[in-house]
């Protein structure tokens, strides 16, 4: 049986995809490791801008690419420090 993911567990597969990617991707990268279709990564980039977890950059020719911000890096920590908390109690 498969599980949905939750809003905050999507944002957490977006954040670390960008960590790991060198800490800037591309929106279509973004779309296609994190399971999304345009829509929906439309919808989390603007949350994810709006909550400053991340920032846009444009290059020479307007081509986006997005960065983790520092309060993105802590999310992540406190998120992996929360799934931990969660599986050392066996509730994940």
């Amino acid at each position: 049986m498969s599980t949905k993911r939750d809003k905050i567990r999507i944002m957490n597969d977006i954040l670390e995809f960008i960590s790991y990617n060198d800490g800037k991707a591309k929106p279509t990268h973004i779309m296609y490791k994190a399971n999304l279709s345009n829509e929906m990564l439309n919808e989390y980039i603007k949350e994810l801008l709006e909550k400053k977890l991340i920032k846009e950059q444009k290059d020479k020719n307007q081509k986006r690419t997005y960065s983790l911000t520092g309060k993105g890096k802590t999310f992540l920590a406190d998120y992996n420090q929360m799934k931990g908390f969660l599986a050392s109690y066996d509730l994940n």
